[in-house]
């Protein structure tokens, strides 16, 4: 790889920035100065600016605590997308959204610009599980664990997988829901089968990997290369 091309890719800036930093000697590789951006990267090359040693990441994986009135979406002309929430902190990446939470519902959104990696998850074939707290109008009942453990036939006739559902309070109107596919506005509309209304609805993790507790709605960070691993465990 180009040595220009490897400072906009990890240092996140534009090609003349790179260009920029490269002509004021601020660029090193393997300890000397280097001022020429068409220099031929080997992979056991190290790279710093400034004296600071860069790290090359082919794709960006992030965790993002989506709070309510963001849509999950790249962009949106009208609604604040859960990728304007991470501003200009990856001006060289196209991100988007592996998987959708609607608009009203909150928690664990994993943005990346992995487009492999985000089909493998959302791949039916590949059942990674996405964990939800879910707050009802009406107590869980038997005949909803029962049909959620069978599979939900939804009112159109789609027939869901099997899928598990737990009280998290006494009084039932609080659970645990774990699904294993994607159908649009699914919890909403399995809940709805049995004559129960969602009112709220929180993704608290993908796969093996929960939503970090430290992050604010709204916050969002980087993940580290053990925590993708989780997502898919």
């Amino acid at each position: 790889m180009r040595l220009d091309k490897y400072l906009a890719e990890t240092a996140q800036c534009t090609r003349s920035e790179a260009k920029a930093m490269l002509s004021k000697g601020r660029v090193q590789v393997n300890g000397a100065v280097c001022k020429k951006g068409d220099t031929q990267l080997k992979e056991s090359d190290t790279v710093a600016v400034d004296g600071k040693v860069l790290c090359y990441q082919q794709f960006v994986y992030l965790m993002l605590n989506k709070p309510e009135g963001v849509v999950s979406a790249s962009t949106d002309k009208r609604d604040t997308t859960v990728v304007d929430l991470v501003g200009d902190a990856y001006p060289r990446r196209q991100l988007f959204p592996a998987g959708r939470l609607d608009k009203t519902s909150t928690g664990f959104v994993l943005l990346t610009d992995d487009g492999t990696f985000a089909h493998d998850i959302l791949a039916p074939k590949r059942h990674v599980a996405k964990t939800y707290t879910v707050t009802l109008d009406t107590p869980l009942t038997d005949e909803m664990k029962a049909g959620f453990a069978a599979g939900v036939t939804l009112a159109d006739g789609t027939a869901l997988s099997p899928a598990e559902v737990t009280a998290l309070t006494a009084d039932g109107l609080t659970v645990r829901v774990v699904l294993k596919q994607g159908v649009y506005h699914q919890i909403k509309r399995m809940f709805g089968v049995y004559g129960a209304g969602v009112n709220a609805l929180h993704r608290d993790a993908i796969g093996g990997l929960a939503l970090d507790e430290g992050l604010a709605p709204g916050q969002w960070r980087e993940l580290s290369a053990e925590e993708v691993s989780k997502i898919t465990s």
